[in-house]
């Protein structure tokens, strides 16, 4: 697969930012203030944004918000992490205990960066062996079973007309990973034709904070014949799939029944997953495929964890 070109190149992102107006004796309260700054200014999705600064705040709660940040040790973190697993009486998940373990590498990380702390006492955090569930990717065996069926769907019969929908959203999803949010927001003109050996999909955002997760993936030639065929079937008015994005997934639903497959097995989410394993098990580069994928590089770590534990779980499989 060729390399994944993101729309924004590297060096016309806007310079790192001067270090932060703080010292050591700052409130944990003032330190979160400019750390969102810094988020914001460094593109971190919303979300994660939001996550990061609502697991400060959770810290400032268990140590008070008014504690001087050169005041907080490893101990200091350590305890606070147990508190969350064990003593605060809430539910800790798996996937909610790493991120607060993400939040206090990058918060602290940040300030020792920043020059405001001497040492990053995020450094010695222990690391619970506490691990998020797996998805359930379809093997390869099961891709095949369902193109299959679309392929079936796409030629027609004498009791169906010919529906190349099926076939072109699992084609789509297989060969790019993108999500359904994605999906949806593709109008044919996202589909650059200029090069037919190499043609490419452009993965645009409305929301200009979302604008460093545009990309160019590519695509392989013979998607387009698939293309026309359901731009002459449906001719969309404006978006490619003029369906709701519930449609799509009873698409995919009735696919993956007519092939066999458990329930739930082919979902966007799923798919997704199986494309990004293609890629891992072909050796693509990882900061590639986290391009690809559209994900900031806080979040591709846990993706590459589970990746290398997916990985793993095959070969014992095998």
């Amino acid at each position: 697969m060729s390399e994944q070109k993101p729309l924004i190149s590297p060096d016309k992102l806007p310079p790192a930012q001067d270090a932060p107006p703080l010292s050591a004796d700052a409130s944990i309260q003032a330190a979160l203030g400019l750390f969102e700054t810094h988020m914001r200014d460094e593109g971190f999705a919303i979300n994660t944004m939001k996550a990061f600064a609502s697991d400060v705040r959770l810290l400032g709660k268990y140590l008070g918000i008014g504690q001087p940040i050169g005041e907080i040790g490893t101990k200091n973190l350590n305890d606070f992490l147990q508190w969350l697993l064990e003593e605060r009486g809430v539910p800790c998940s798996p996937k909610s205990y790493a991120r607060r373990v993400t939040t206090l590498k990058v918060f602290f990380g940040w300030l020792h960066e920043a020059g405001v702390l001497p040492n990053d006492p995020s450094n010695a955090v222990i690391q619970r062996s506490v691990k998020s569930p797996l998805p359930t990717i379809p093997s390869e065996d099961d891709l095949a079973k369902a193109l299959t069926v679309t392929q079936q769907i796409r030629e027609g019969s004498q009791e169906q007309k010919p529906d190349a929908r099926p076939h072109l959203l699992l084609t789509l999803l297989l060969q790019t990973g993108i999500k359904k949010g994605e999906a949806m927001a593709i109008v044919p003109n996202h589909v650059d034709r200029s090069d037919t050996e190499q043609p490419m999909l452009f993965i645009r955002y409305a929301n200009p904070r979302l604008r460093y997760k545009e990309r160019k993936l590519y695509l392989e030639p013979e998607w387009l014949d698939v293309l026309d065929e359901y731009l002459a079937q449906y001719e969309p008015p404006d978006t490619l799939f003029t369906c709701t994005p519930r449609n799509l997934e009873y698409i995919l639903r009735d696919v993956g029944d007519e092939a066999g497959l458990d329930r739930g097995q082919l979902s966007f989410e799923n798919l997704r997953w199986a494309a990004t394993m293609r890629d891992w098990r072909a050796k693509e580069e990882p900061d590639d495929i986290r391009q690809k994928l559209g994900l900031s590089k806080i979040t591709w770590r846990e993706t590459k964890s589970k990746l290398e534990r997916l990985t793993e779980q095959v070969g014992t499989d095998d």
